[in-house]
């Protein structure tokens, strides 16, 4: 029996309860693929994960979702973004990891694991959410609160490389880089984008914080105009006109990147792969971290101190 060395929790908690541990490597069956993980990212729904917020999460269990790496045999420059990962079954913050073969797409080559890592989960969410839900079209405005959070940042350069307009949306109105103009989510937001779309409002409004925003979000649609909801983790209710809401013809999707099955997310990874590779995309700012410092590394993304995204370096 091989060995490996694996960041693993017995129980829910605080990151504390993380350890890494040496324990079986794992082995392939039917459809499956062995993957030796280079770089894996470490995002906030895996500290969340590990708080056990995710009721489905068995243990004990590895977390982490996103990785770049080589298959086994074979060599291949692979990167993934499994929802299952870390809740179903063991996740990617481990030497080597198991996944789904339809789970698996060959990484952009001018990326380095590191940068790989750190795309999953922020991009792969921003193109469910823009491209296969809002169908966002070229020409058309969109408005992004939470502009300049992970997910945000992605949907900026993806709206950008798809033709769209980017109105960023931020408290304070602090900069959200790629965005044609920044509004401050504290001020008059629908004032600001009426302003800003010749009175009409934006087509689509991509809300990544809900909460109290949602319904000042909602109220900058354009007619016929569509609202994509992604997060409300403050406060899961939340309330609108419904009179106003159906005279303006608005559409309001829900969208859940778990939802995702595993040839949906090398699918939508295939494609961002031609965007970075043409240079339209680009990775986000990256630490590293070795996986011997995981357990500071949760404890830093948990308490918000971490200001670049966080990837562990598993193998040189």
């Amino acid at each position: 029996m091989k060995l490996m060395k694996a960041l693993r929790f017995h129980s829910f908690g605080l990151p504390e309860v993380l350890a890494i541990e040496e324990m079986a490597q794992p082995v392939p069956g039917d459809g499956e693929v062995l993957v030796q993980i280079k770089a894996a990212g470490l995002n906030a729904s895996d500290v969340g994960n590990v708080a056990g917020r995710f009721h489905a999460t068995t243990l004990p269990r590895v977390p982490g979702r996103d990785f770049a790496g080589v298959l086994v045999p074979g060599g291949e420059f692979v990167w993934g973004s499994v929802p299952g990962f870390g809740i179903t079954r063991d996740g990617s913050h481990a030497e080597y990891v198991v996944a789904p073969k339809d789970a698996i797409s060959i990484a952009p080559k001018n990326l380095t694991a590191e940068q790989a890592a750190a795309v999953g989960v922020p991009y792969t969410t921003a193109w469910g959410a823009l491209i296969r839900s809002a169908q966002l079209r070229a020409g058309e405005t969109v408005l992004i609160t939470g502009a300049a959070g992970a997910v945000g940042q992605a949907a900026t350069q993806i709206a950008n490389w798809k033709g769209a307009r980017v109105l960023g949306a931020t408290r304070g109105g602090s900069a959200a880089a790629g965005a044609a103009a920044v509004i401050d989510t504290t001020g008059d937001m629908r004032a600001r984008v009426f302003e800003l779309t010749d009175g009409k409002g934006a087509e689509v409004v991509f809300d990544t914080v809900g909460g109290s925003l949602f319904e000042p979000a909602l109220r900058c649609l354009r007619r016929s105009g569509r609202q994509v909801a992604i997060s409300s983790a403050r406060d899961p209710r939340v309330g609108f006109s419904l009179v106003d809401f159906y005279h303006n013809l608005s559409r309001l999707i829900g969208f859940d990147s778990y939802g995702f099955s595993p040839r949906d997310t090398s699918e939508i990874l295939d494609e961002l792969r031609v965007g970075f590779e043409a240079g339209a995309l680009n990775a986000p700012r990256v630490r590293a971290v070795p996986l011997a410092e995981a357990v500071a590394a949760y404890s830093d993304v948990a308490g918000g101190s971490a200001e670049s995204k966080v990837v562990l370096i598993v193998a040189g």
